[in-house]
């Protein structure tokens, strides 16, 4: 047994078919399924069954997949190790974020990060969800940004660095007759067109959530991948848009207003994540260190406002007369 048949059983798993692995691992197709009958016969198991054009992973082949993506993972830890023992001060960070915290905040504190260190290539992952987890424990990440509730009880084995709140905001037409001083209690949004990102959000999933505890469902006009979109919509009157205050509004012309529930903001802490199991090298514990200090700086991207002044010639769309009437 060797590593490239232990990655090569994994990503058949994985992928399910002997071509789409093939391509990952850029081998020919003889020669991976060469490894797997090697494998197979160390083991003295059939780890996969054919269905039609597609492999699908046995009984044995599943009780033993977890251990071998463990010793992936160790093996690309070692590696990484090594590479540390040779230079602590140049390498790779593998980051994942949310496309908010990508467009508002990295681009200026990259340039503050490379001052400092300039030989280290941080390589950014636009990525939510729970395939964030399943990266870093793959070792496929060092760190990711996180609502601070993905951190359950069961999941011991990841370290947090804790950054900021994200206030949720409703976002609308200057026009509209939404909230009072800058704030908006949730149950005012009940009768509301919403303009939402996608469920693999978190903070999408947490909005629904405080929805439910409020007593309805939310009206949902539009959901989106492209958070910009809403806020185009918004802006127009076509909607509200639901967004975290770590995304950035200032092009449009928006009443902004922050989401209450019974007199309280309804926010959510964030974090950074990694691995225990993989130490993060020197320059990623000061990237941490770093990252969290600007968040804190800089944060709220987005403040609650007042709609600005929209002269009639500008051509934007009137808010529908329901919205209006509320």
């Amino acid at each position: 047994m060797d590593l490239r048949q232990i990655q090569t059983f994994v990503a058949v798993a994985e992928l399910g078919t002997v071509t789409s692995a093939a391509e990952h691992l850029r081998i020919a197709q003889p020669a991976l399924s060469r490894r797997i009958a090697e494998l197979e016969q160390e083991f003295g198991l059939k780890l996969f069954n054919r269905v039609g054009r597609r492999l699908l992973v046995s009984g044995e082949g599943q009780q033993l997949l977890n251990d071998c993506r463990r010793l992936l993972a160790d093996a690309l830890a070692i590696r990484e190790r090594a590479q540390l023992l040779r230079r602590a001060d140049a390498g790779i960070l593998k980051v994942a974020a949310s496309s908010f915290l990508i467009e508002a905040v990295f681009p200026s504190f990259l340039g503050l990060y490379a001052q400092r260190y300039p030989d280290v290539q941080v390589k950014l992952i636009d990525i939510v969800g729970n395939d964030v987890l399943h990266l870093l424990e793959r070792g496929e990440l060092h760190l990711a940004q996180v609502l601070d509730r993905a951190i359950t009880s069961e999941a011991q084995h990841f370290a947090r660095y804790p950054l900021q709140f994200t206030d949720m905001l409703a976002a609308c037409h200057p026009r509209h007759r939404l909230g009072k001083g800058g704030e908006v209690d949730i149950g005012e949004l009940a009768n509301q067109a919403l303009l939402q990102v996608t469920d693999d959000f978190m903070i999408r999933r947490m909005f629904d959530a405080a929805c439910r505890v409020a007593g309805f469902e939310p009206n949902l006009l539009l959901e989106s991948r492209a958070p910009h979109a809403l806020l185009a919509l918004a802006e127009a009157g076509h909607g509200v848009a639901i967004i975290p205050c770590a995304m950035r509004t200032h092009h449009y012309r928006l009443k902004v207003e922050r989401i209450t529930y019974k007199g309280r903001p309804l926010r959510e802490p964030l974090a950074l994540m990694s691995d225990k199991r993989r130490p993060l090298p020197a320059y990623g514990v000061t990237f941490c260190e770093m990252f969290a200090a600007y968040v804190r700086a800089v944060f709220p991207i987005t403040k609650p406002r007042a709609g600005r002044s929209v002269p009639a010639a500008a051509g934007v769309a009137k808010v529908n007369t329901r919205q209006e009437r509320l």
